[in-house]
């Protein structure tokens, strides 16, 4: 077999997720749009954009990020 750099990608199909938000998070997320077009001249819906924030907050939590790495260590 040959060694490739590239490891095998991982799954990728979609997850569809319905949730019920408050008024006040629609209205926030309405206006980051706004802000996310102003900034870079791109009109994304709030539904495109809301996956992308929930990457980059579970990324950003330095103590989800440490219990998952142990998490993987203990299923090793």
């Amino acid at each position: 077999m040959v060694d490739l750099k590239l490891g095998k990608l991982p799954d990728r199909t979609p997850v569809k997720l319905s949730v019920t938000i408050t008024p006040d998070l629609q209205a926030g997320l309405q206006a980051y749009a706004v802000l996310y077009a102003e900034t870079y001249g791109v009109e994304e819906p709030v539904a495109e954009l809301i996956p992308a924030m929930l990457s980059t907050f579970l990324e950003s939590d330095r103590g989800f990020a440490r219990s998952r790495e142990a998490s993987a260590r203990r299923a090793k």
